[in-house]
């Protein structure tokens, strides 16, 4: 097994070390991330309070760690439904074809020629703010990449004699999808659903930064980023600590992604060589 480059070694880590803090918050943050000290609001980092205080004088690391607990809930919740729908009609299109396969495609082309963060901020602000108004907008704008790759990849396997052997054994169609084709997805949608994470992490604090998120006294990285934003000059760290680590954080998961999607491609290829001729003496 070949090694893995440095970078994605150290994206790994960061990113597992940021995701064991922030799934360990209630043990390890030092304070209440509710608990207001008004005296010693804005505060700059001491010792006392690590990464400084807001305008309210609520801890902001304990504020970070419980934040990143919605934050990174509703992307790995989004990236699962979008992977687990999308991968579905795309397999099913390729395999029924015909008046299914053209209204899914059509259907898939009109979302992607639209914005996903408009299509989005449009069905959260119909549906209200809240946990599951931004679960289902995210849901509804980010299945279609993996419908085209899985549909594409679907039907690259279809074509396939093994999958032709299947069927003349009397192979019953849930089978062949389950033992000849899905495994022949995984790698590549692994892939895209890494790199979708990213996308919908830095989604989830747009939204939220425009208070369409949780809602107070709950917090998360976007919410952080917007109520910093009118004391970004006297205490920078307050705004400085969310954005890194939606930063940090999707550029990790990206760098893995793209990772996972290039050791895909390359076993696609050497998958689909053709076998070398035997040489006779």
């Amino acid at each position: 097994m070949r090694k893995l480059p440095l970078h994605i070694r150290i994206a790994a880590c960061v990113l597992a070390l940021v995701v064991l803090s922030v799934a360990l918050a209630g043990w390890i943050a030092p304070y209440s991330p509710a608990a207001q000290d008004l005296a010693s609001r804005l505060s700059t980092p001491t010792g006392t309070h690590w990464l400084g205080t807001d305008h309210l004088g609520r801890d902001t690391l304990s504020r970070l760690l419980d934040g990143g607990r919605f934050s990174l809930t509703i992307a790995a919740l989004a990236t699962v439904l979008t992977a687990v729908t999308g991968t579905a009609i795309g397999v099913l299109s390729a395999r029924r074809r015909g008046w299914l396969d053209e209204f899914s495609t059509r259907t898939n082309d009109i979302l992607l020629a639209m914005p996903e963060m408009v299509v989005a901020l449009f069905l959260v602000a119909a549906l209200g703010a809240g946990y599951p108004s931004l679960l289902l907008a995210l849901t509804v704008t980010g299945w279609t990449p993996f419908a085209r790759l899985a549909r594409a990849l679907a039907y690259d396997v279809s074509a396939r004699g093994f999958i032709e052997a299947a069927r003349v054994l009397g192979c019953p169609p849930w089978f062949v999808v389950r033992r000849h084709i899905l495994p022949h997805l995984a790698g590549p949608l692994l892939g895209q659903a890494t790199l979708r994470f990213g996308q919908f992490l830095i989604s989830v604090g747009a939204l939220s930064y425009l208070g369409l998120g949780v809602q107070p006294p709950q917090s998360d990285w976007g919410s952080m980023l917007a109520a910093a934003q009118p004391y970004a000059v006297r205490s920078p760290m307050t705004i400085l600590a969310p954005g890194l680590v939606i930063f940090t954080v999707a550029l990790c998961v990206t760098l893995i992604g793209q990772h996972l999607a290039r050791m895909s491609s390359s076993r696609l290829l050497l998958a689909s060589a053709p076998a070398p001729e035997a040489t006779h003496a």
